[in-house]
């Protein structure tokens, strides 16, 4: 009774006394009871104090999540020059043009002063000026097809003609057409009822949601091959970039899978997140190269060599710093950003590795920032609950930079290897805007399908192609193919 009516409401003094004369134990079980409590709330206090502080600038979170309030923050290091084109950069402004679509003249036809008639009158000087600009909107073009059936006066057989290329029904729309309305919907992530308001406004022309799906649908069969040849390409490539994103397929929480390089992009959907989705995709089980990733379990389940991407760690160790006040954090961070300043050195002057005692003295800085952060984040101490004791954020990462090491400066000792894994974030950050733009995904196969042309613009604009070219050349069933090999 006594615990109880402390613990419930506050006590005068005289009444504290009373209780600490009379029953000392229970006041002391009291305060032990309130100290844990508070260690507790502190623990939780703390907690969200670091969820709050948590930007894009020291977690994984999304910029567009830092909202107006946040001071936008990069960990680029500046480089000291002004904003602009440097000087000998080609630019791409308007050229002066040779042979002009259009030309006019212009000339007085009398004198702004007198008002003698000048329309005999030579000219003294010519001066030029070009404007571009692009034609106006028109109708669209319908061309008729009249295919001819002939009886032969020999033996009486019917013939018919060979139908052209692109009229396999009595009325449809050609290439270039359904070109431009992939182009906006699976490219520019344009919603539908929008690009059938463009279509109309453009080209005079009412299409259906139905007409949609199946020129998208079309698309979706005829690049089945092409994403076969890029998945057979993948796993032969030195290195390749890997990620994951959440996607809301039909109601239901899917994952899409990205493995790409610099040259190529696959995309692939599961309802799985881990190996099993993984394996599906078929890449990573055939893997020679080294895959870049983020860390997650997963990945390392497969034999091949791995890399850890830093961009990860710096955002990591930048929170641990702000929020932790860690100074072993900050001296990583910088030991990082030498090596790969030092990386980058190498590059240019043509080397392929760091010179030897320059590679000591580096490896040798990454032993010490990881032996101070070591002592600044014991092992846990056993608290005699089942199960071992769960390391601190701080903990967490020393554990992952101590033993992934070799992945963790994998483009330390092999130039091929990047520092980051940006790549794969920036192809995986399409999906994040269609995703934004139509909140989710209808249907499986439409996902499916949205992954499966998007990978083949991917690749195909990392190849520097015309991306309505090779939608065109989808729409006419012979698409453009992806280089596959490279030196």
């Amino acid at each position: 009774m006594i615990l109880a009516s402390v613990s419930s409401c506050m006590l005068t003094r005289d009444e504290f006394d009373r209780y600490c004369a009379s029953n000392p134990d229970a006041i002391y079980a009291l305060l032990v009871k309130q100290h844990e409590a508070i260690e507790e709330l502190s623990a939780t206090v703390k907690q969200l104090q670091d969820r709050l502080n948590k930007d894009s600038n020291n977690s994984s979170k999304p910029p567009s999540s830092d909202g107006y309030k946040k001071k936008p923050v990069t960990l680029r290091a500046k480089s000291g020059n002004k904003p602009g084109g440097r000087k000998g950069h080609p630019g791409s402004g308007l050229a002066f043009r040779d042979n002009p679509d259009h030309s006019f003249v212009h000339s007085p036809s009398s004198c702004g002063k007198c008002g003698t008639n000048l329309s005999e009158v030579s000219s003294e000087r010519i001066e030029e000026r070009q404007s571009f600009d692009i034609p106006p909107p028109s109708k669209i073009e319908c061309t008729q097809h009249q295919l001819h059936w002939k009886c032969c006066p020999c033996c009486g057989e019917l013939c018919s003609p060979p139908v052209p290329e692109g009229v396999e029904h009595r009325v449809q729309y050609g290439p270039r057409f359904n070109a431009v309305m992939l182009y906006l919907s699976s490219y520019m992530m344009v919603p539908s009822a929008r690009v059938r308001e463009i279509a109309y406004d453009l080209f005079g022309v009412r299409i259906s949601e139905g007409t949609l799906y199946n020129i998208t649908n079309r698309a979706n069969d005829t690049l089945a091959p092409v994403e076969d040849s890029i998945k057979n390409a993948l796993p032969r490539q030195k290195v390749v970039n890997c990620d994951e994103t959440g996607a809301r397929v039909n109601g239901s929480l899917h994952w899409i899978h990205v493995v790409c390089t610099k040259m190529l992009t696959m995309y692939s959907l599961s309802k799985r997140r881990g190996k099993v989705a993984m394996d599906d995709m078929g890449i990573l089980t055939d893997l020679i190269g080294t895959a870049m990733h983020d860390g997650w379990k997963a990945y390392f389940r497969f034999a091949c060599d791995h890399a850890l991407c830093n961009a990860h760690h710096l955002r990591e160790l930048k929170a641990l710093f702000e929020q932790q006040g860690q100074q072993w954090a900050t001296d990583m961070i910088t030991v990082l950003i030498d090596i790969k300043t030092a990386v980058e050195k190498s590059k240019s002057a043509g080397q392929r590795s760091i010179p030897t005692t320059l590679l000591r003295e580096l490896e040798d800085r990454y032993e010490r920032a990881l032996a101070a952060g070591k002592k600044a984040n014991p092992p846990p101490e056993a608290t005699g609950k089942r199960g071992r004791p769960g390391h601190s954020v701080g903990g967490n990462l020393v554990k992952r930079l101590d033993e992934y090491r070799n992945e963790t400066l994998a483009f330390l000792y092999d130039f091929d290897v990047p520092f980051d894994n940006n790549q794969a974030e920036r192809d995986v950050r399409m999906t994040k805007v269609k995703l934004k733009v139509s909140g989710c995904f209808r249907t499986e196969k439409g996902a499916k399908a949205f992954c499966r042309i998007r990978g083949y613009v991917s690749t195909m604009r990392k190849q520097q192609h015309n991306v309505l070219a090779v939608l065109q050349s989808v729409c006419q069933g012979t698409p453009t193919p992806p280089i596959l090999e490279f030196n």
